[in-house]
C-alpha cells in the first residue's frame, strides 16, 4: 500500500508451499528466495528485480503518453466538431472531480477521462439533434434512438486504445439507472455499476435541467422525484457541494478583450450570427485565449459572463458583479 509500484522479493526461512503461493498471488512477488541465501544469489536477483522495475516503469510511461495523446486527440476533435458537446463534457469532468474530492478517491484518472469523453459519441449526431440534446429539448423517436446509442458508441470509439478498459466500463453504464433500468439492460444495478458511471449519471442529468433553465433547487427536487434513477448518496452529495460552490461564486460581466486564463464562462458565448463559439462551463486556457484574441469583438456579440476563480471577488476588470443566488441554475 505504501509503495505499490515497487518490484518485490520475498526472503524467507519458512519455504512451505502455502507461503510461496501467498507471496506470489497476494504479494505480487517477483522472486521467492529461501534462507540461507548466498550473496551472489541475492545480488543476481536484486539486479533482475531492478531490471524488471525499469521495464514496468518504461512500459507505464509509454502507455501514459499514448493514452494522453489519444485522449487529447479525441477531445480536440470533439471541441471542433461540437462545441456544445465539448462544453457538456468539460462541465461533467469539473463536477465529477468535485465529487471525487469529497469521496477522496485514489484512482481518479479513469473517472476523469470517462467524464471528458462522455460526449464523444455526439460527433455522430446531426447538428440539429446535437443542439436539441444540449438544450434539453424534446426529441423525436428516431432522435431518441440515436441518443440512446451514444454510450455504446463512445465505448466503441475508444475500444482499440490500450489501458482503457475501466474507462470503457464507465462509459457503457453512464446512462444506467441505479435500479438497473435504462441502458444497457444487462442486470447490473446499484453498487455493481461503477462509481464513475453513477456520478456521471447524476451530473449529466443535472446538466440537462440546467440547460432548460430550471432553477438549482427545482432541478434537484426533480431528480429526487425520479425514483430509482440515481445513487442517493451521490445525488445528495452533489446537491450539497454544488449548491455551496455556486453560492460562493461571483459572476462578472466583462468585455471579450478582458477575458483571461483562469476564468470560466458562465453562459454560452455566441457569434453575432448566433453560432455557438464556446459552451458555458468552459475554462479559459492559453489556446482558447489565443482563439478569442484572433476572433475578437468582430465575431462575438457583446460582453460575456464569467466566473473568475483566479482572483478574489471584486478585483475584476470593472464589470458589474452579482453573487449567485441560491436559485441560480
Amino acid at each position: 500500500e505504501v509503495a505499490p509500484e515497487s518490484t518485490r522479493l520475498l526472503l524467507t526461512g519458512h519455504p512451505d508451499l502455502a507461503v510461496a503461493i501467498g507471496a506470489v498471488n497476494d504479494g505480487y512477488c517477483f522472486r521467492f528466495l529461501v534462507k540461507p541465501c548466498t550473496r551472489a544469489v541475492m545480488v543476481r536477483n536484486l539486479e533482475a528485480a531492478a531490471e524488471q522495475s525499469r521495464l514496468v516503469l518504461a512500459r507505464r510511461a509509454l502507455l501514459e503518453k499514448t493514452l494522453a495523446a489519444s485522449i487529447k486527440a479525441l477531445t480536440d476533435l470533439l471541441a471542433l466538431a461540437s462545441p456544445a458537446a465539448f462544453g457538456r463534457a468539460a462541465r461533467a469532468k469539473d463536477r465529477v472531480a468535485m465529487l471525487m474530492d469529497h469521496y477522496d478517491l485514489r484512482d481518479r484518472w479513469e473517472v476523469e477521462v470517462a467524464a471528458g469523453l462522455s460526449q464523444i459519441g455526439c460527433v455522430s449526431l446531426p447538428p440539429e439533434t446535437a443542439l436539441k440534446v444540449y438544450q434539453g429539448e424534446a426529441l423525436t423517436p428516431e432522435e431518441t434512438a440515436m441518443v440512446e446509442r451514444l454510450p455504446a458508441l463512445a465505448e466503441q470509439i475508444i475500444a482499440d486504445i490500450p489501458g482503457m478498459e475501466g474507462v470503457r466500463t464507465i462509459l457503457r453504464y453512464q446512462d444506467t439507472h441505479f435500479d438497473g433500468s435504462g441502458s444497457p439492460d444487462d442486470g447490473v444495478e446499484a453498487e455493481q455499476i461503477p462509481w464513475g458511471a453513477r456520478a456521471l449519471k447524476v451530473v449529466l442529468d443535472y446538466d440537462v435541467l440546467e440547460a432548460q433553465h430550471v432553477a438549482r433547487r427545482a432541478a434537484f427536487d426533480t431528480m429526487r422525484g425520479r425514483d430509482g434513477w440515481y445513487d442517493p448518496q451521490i445525488l445528495e452529495t452533489f446537491a450539497e457541494r454544488w449548491g455551496a460552490k455556486a453560492e460562493q461564486e461571483v459572476i462578472e460581466e466583462v468585455a471579450i478583450e478582458e477575458v483571461a486564463t483562469g476564468m470560466t464562462f458562465v453562459e454560452d458565448v455566441l457569434t453575432r450570427t448566433g453560432e455557438m463559439l464556446i459552451a458555458r462551463g468552459g475554462a479559459v486556457t492559453g489556446s482558447l485565449l489565443e482563439r478569442i484574441r484572433n476572433l475578437g469583438a468582430s465575431l462575438i456579440s457583446g460582453p460575456v459572463k464569467i466566473a473568475d476563480r483566479a482572483r478574489p471577488p471584486g478585483s475584476g476588470a470593472g464589470g458589474p458583479q452579482s453573487p449567485v443566488s441560491p436559485d441560480h441554475p
